[in-house]
């Protein structure tokens, strides 16, 4: 199946669930590891989708980001998840403490419905304050669709993501 066809078919399995006021496990499990799995990721493969990814700060310890994707065995994405309603303003705080003390290059904050997407463009290390790539995934363009493809797993490049 086609990438489009695999995002179709989720964007209608979303619609299903449109009144429904999920939890952040709920959210997690029904919207978030289908759509890893459709960028060619193996939710099941714990040293490929590690969930729960330690990232200590210092002193702060038990801090953990949701999900942390590796590619040829270096963590490339990190995903912080909000429950389905939630607006995600005031999130990205805690987005970018995990992301700043990582090797990661993206860091993705979302609610299974809005995707925003970071990186350190700014400033080396320090990730940016404002997502260079926001979809919703129930309003999607064709370029939206084209710019997702780039970060599946048998696509992604980080340096082509960035152009």
């Amino acid at each position: 199946m086609e990438f489009k066809d695999e995002l179709e078919k989720h964007i209608e399995i979303i619609k299903k669930y449109e009144n429904s006021d999920f939890n952040e496990e709920q959210t997690k499990m029904a919207l978030i590891l289908p759509f890893i799995k459709i960028l060619g990721y193996d939710p099941y493969d714990p040293l490929e989708v590690i969930p729960e990814f330690i990232a200590d700060i210092g002193e702060k310890k038990g801090e953990k980001v949701d999900y942390a994707i590796c590619i040829d065995s270096k963590i490339q994405i990190l995903i912080e998840t909000k429950a389905k309603n939630d607006p995600l303003t005031n999130h990205d705080i805690q987005l970018v403490r995990y992301f700043n003390i990582t090797d990661s290059s993206v860091g993705i904050l979302t609610n299974g419905i809005i995707y925003k997407f970071f990186t350190d463009l700014d400033e080396k290390n320090r990730m940016d304050n404002k997502p260079f790539l926001e979809v919703n995934i129930l309003n999607l363009t064709d370029n939206q669709i084209d710019e997702l493809k780039k970060f599946h797993k048998k696509k992604y490049d980080f340096n082509n993501i960035m152009s």
